[in-house]
């Protein structure tokens, strides 16, 4: 029988191309004017995302998946900015082929990427899930890009009117809790302009990870999700204990 080759994420990160193409977007879209998105905020996705489902006690080869479609999730934006999502998942497919990695595992990757924009995207699997949790919370003042910082800019005062922030996954009450501690400088208000929708995917994410998913900023309860439907449109009630 043949033994399949399963690529890892370290594999990943010594390709020369897909390094390439992480570091073209960034670039690209710090000419646009946006936070950082460069090997920081991939890193910080890839690493939540796989924390997300070994905490839930996925099995290690989705653990493995969701680290790599984190690492690789925004190489879209080397083509365009919008429906970055989409083409990034579309160019990769060849080259995670190329690498031969199995096409089961490759269509995981492309689906959690080609779904983790709010504009297009559905949380189509677990590790599409883990992965839109990851790069949603990505919020705080080190994706301000140094020395442009623009007090006018909602993304960079929200962002670097963020502190501290980290995600807590709650096996046993299935809950997924999102802290961050803001300064004055902006405001839960400002938070919310920009990032609801990006929150009401993230809701969404964790119900497919059979969870639920709080928001939590200078210790108050920002949200209230205890009413939860699934990706098949199916709801049911989860203890908020």
């Amino acid at each position: 029988m043949k033994v399949k080759n399963l690529i890892t994420l370290h594999e990943i990160k010594e390709n020369p191309d897909l390094l390439a193409l992480v570091n073209a977007s960034n670039d690209a879209l710090e000419k646009l004017g946006y936070t950082e998105h460069g090997l920081r905020h991939v890193g910080f996705v890839s690493n939540t995302a796989a924390n997300i489902l070994r905490e839930l006690e996925y099995s290690p080869r989705l653990v493995e998946l969701a680290a790599i479609a984190g690492w690789l999730h925004d190489t879209g934006n080397a083509i365009n900015r919008q429906h970055h999502g989409i083409s990034g998942a579309a160019m990769l497919m060849p080259l995670l082929y190329n690498m031969k990695m199995p096409m089961e595992d490759i269509t995981q990757i492309i689906g959690a990427i080609g779904n983790h924009e709010e504009e297009t995207g559905t949380p189509i699997n677990e590790v599409a899930a883990a992965v839109i949790i990851a790069d949603k919370v990505d919020a705080h003042r080190t994706r301000v890009r140094k020395g442009k910082y623009d007090a006018n800019d909602i993304h960079d005062r929200v962002n670097y009117s963020i502190k501290q922030n980290r995600l807590k996954v709650d096996k046993q009450h299935k809950i997924i809790r999102y802290e961050m501690t803001m300064d004055d400088s902006s405001s839960v208000m400002d938070f919310m302009q920009i990032y609801l929708s990006r929150m009401i995917l993230t809701e969404q994410s964790a119900v497919v990870l059979g969870c639920t998913f709080k928001i939590v900023v200078n210790n108050v309860i920002i949200n209230t999700p205890k009413l939860v439907v699934d990706v098949n449109g199916n709801s049911k009630i989860v203890s908020q204990e």
